[in-house]
């Protein structure tokens, strides 16, 4: 078949397919440390998650939209392995399989499959059983390096529910006892504190981020400003009030701001087509996450403020409209 479009003509050998085996090869660090850290169940998780996505996918396509099956692409992949990261290393698998249904079914195929969704499937997912259920979903074994079984796995708060809960108006003792709780700098970057899969090692995340920069498939952009937004709010409120709470670099270390910064605020579909509409975009993500995690219930903000911006996406491609090619600028 002839296709034929305006000017200009671009060829790239990317495909949908080897731009989604980057991304998962990009996943791959830390999902080792995840099943170094979390043990087998860890394993089991992403299986179930990956394979949840893609059986779904397939079955939608053949016999509920009557198209081709499209999982061929690895776009299910990905999914399930982002909505992995988003889950403990406890999690029952059914209700693993209702949280793909929903990336999968809900926030993908019904708006008509990849590149026609506005929000990330697998936060959508990841959000909806956080509602649904928020027991298993804040129930965090603690992670043990080496110890696959993980049989005897306690649970262990996060930092950020450490933090949370931090009643600053306590005594000095109290207070000094709580802030022990927290982890060194150097635990969470290596990966010895507790949370969903993709929260155990900032390195394992950066060290994915550095090979999608090195093969091109995201700029740098929006995980630079989306982090350092939260930095430097944090830092404000920090050094203005003296709460410890907003120690900047604790901030930015814990929880999923590394891997939402990276692997989802970053997708291609759900984010501005522009580079200023980018940067937009990547502070309106940091801003919200920050004013989530400090004055919501919640402890945690990633999810909810990529999806907020999400639905800002076409009002920022409309505002921040690019430069047409071959004209001057003004």
């Amino acid at each position: 078949m002839l296709k034929i479009s305006t000017a200009p003509h671009m060829n790239s050998p990317q495909t949908t397919r080897s731009i989604m085996r980057d991304v998962i090869i990009a996943l791959l660090p830390a999902a080792a440390a995840a099943v170094l850290f979390f043990g087998v169940g860890a394993l089991k998780v992403m299986v179930t998650a990956v394979a949840g996505c893609v059986v779904f996918e397939y079955l939608i396509c053949r016999y509920l939209l009557k198209i081709p099956a499209t999982t061929d692409n690895l776009s299910a992949v990905v999914t399930g392995l982002l909505l992995a990261f988003n889950l403990p290393s406890n999690m029952p698998a059914w209700i693993i399989l209702i949280g793909c249904f929903v990336a999968v079914g809900i926030a993908k195929m019904a708006f008509g499959g990849l590149g026609k969704n506005v929000f990330n499937p697998a936060l959508v997912g990841r959000v909806f059983l956080f509602i649904s259920f928020p027991v298993q979903m804040t129930s965090w074994p603690k992670p043990e390096f080496l110890n696959f079984l993980n049989l005897d796995a306690s649970t262990a708060a996060t930092p950020l529910g450490i933090l949370k809960h931090l009643d600053t108006g306590s005594s000095a003792a109290a207070l000094s006892g709580s802030v022990q709780e927290l982890p060194q700098y150097w635990q969470m970057l290596v990966g010895y504190t507790g949370g969903c899969l993709g929260e155990v090692s900032a390195l394992a995340l950066l060290a994915g981020f550095a090979y999608l920069l090195w093969r091109r498939i995201i700029g740098w952009h929006i995980p630079f400003f989306y982090i350092a937004t939260v930095f430097l709010f944090n830092a404000v409120i920090w050094l203005s009030t003296g709460d410890i709470r907003a120690e900047p670099v604790m901030q930015i270390l814990s929880g999923g701001l590394f891997l939402g910064a990276i692997f989802m605020a970053t997708d291609y579909v759900t984010t501005p087509m522009t580079r200023n509409g980018q940067i937009l975009f990547a502070v309106g993500c940091g801003l919200l996450t920050v004013i989530i995690r400090r004055y919501s219930v919640y402890p945690e903000g990633v999810s909810f403020a990529i999806l907020i911006m999400n639905a800002f996406v076409p009002l920022i491609d409309r505002f921040c409209v690019p430069r047409v090619f071959g004209t001057r600028r003004n």
